[in-house]
């Protein structure tokens, strides 16, 4: 009897469903445990973001490493217990590090990738750390895989006009509708089941678009240094920034919103 082969296609794209998954398990995870587990996540996933944004700007391997090191430097103090955690030291150890950068390299893409890797690490630990932390991250998280999601199947389907087709190619008015439409219902299924506040809800179609807005500025980034994916880390997926484009601006936005009610009544 002969076995039949599935179609190339099919098998790229259950290898990604797979990892897909066996990814966000892990991250609910470490959201889960929180402390030390989810900021070490985050500390391997931003040294290998800061290691793919220098590949996409064309940098020497020993200024990638040096890149590399100087945004460990603020990342290991926003480390909770034994460092200070995410705060305004943090913010002028990250700003600090950029400056190193600039003035060490003179490449000021190189150290824009401080800040732009930075900032939603420090975002993402400082939504955690609140009383309500494992419930914030999620939403923050999850929309945006919601969106991707909503994105891909809505495109696929319905299709349409090209949202920006000299960025990106397969991206459509239809996916980002999707996109925002699924990521909505998401929040309003975490406010009435798990008491996600209103202001969160209701901010979810604007994040949801400004998730794809970091998409597309990642496809450009591609485009303009003439590869396909930002890596090779993650079977099926490409690299690390091909994963979290859309949280890259969507977590310091998200942090800004949760922490309102500290400096204004809501």
């Amino acid at each position: 009897m002969t076995s039949q082969v599935p179609p190339k296609g099919m098998s790229n794209l259950m290898l990604r469903v797979l990892v897909g998954v066996a990814l966000i398990m892990v991250a609910l995870a470490a959201v889960w445990f929180g402390g030390i587990p989810f900021w070490l996540l985050c500390v391997v996933l931003g040294v290998v973001m800061m290691g793919e944004w220098a590949d996409l700007h064309a940098t020497p391997p020993a200024t990638k490493r040096l890149s590399q090191y100087a945004l460990s430097v603020p990342l290991a103090v926003m480390m909770p217990v034994l460092g200070v955690g995410p705060g305004f030291f943090a913010l002028g150890l990250l700003a600090g590090a950029a400056f190193f950068v600039v003035i060490t390299t003179r490449r000021s893409g190189l150290a824009r990738g401080i800040l732009y890797v930075g900032l939603p690490i420090m975002a993402l630990l400082l939504i955690r750390r609140q009383e309500e932390g494992v419930v914030f991250t999620i939403w923050a998280l999850a929309l945006v895989w919601a969106c991707d999601i909503g994105a891909y199947a809505a495109g696929r389907f319905i299709g349409g006009p090209k949202l920006a087709p000299t960025i990106s190619p397969n991206k459509t008015w239809a996916g980002l509708a999707g996109g925002v439409l699924l990521a909505s219902l998401l929040a309003a299924l975490l406010h009435y089941r798990y008491g996600l506040a209103l202001r969160l809800t209701l901010a979810t179609p604007a994040l949801a678009v400004l998730a794809q807005g970091g998409d597309l500025y990642e496809s450009w980034l591609k485009r303009t240094a003439g590869v396909k994916d930002s890596g090779t880390v993650l079977p099926g997926h490409g690299g690390v920034l091909d994963r979290l484009d859309g949280l890259v601006p969507v977590a310091p936005v998200a942090a800004v919103l949760v922490l309102l009610p500290k400096f204004y009544w809501w």
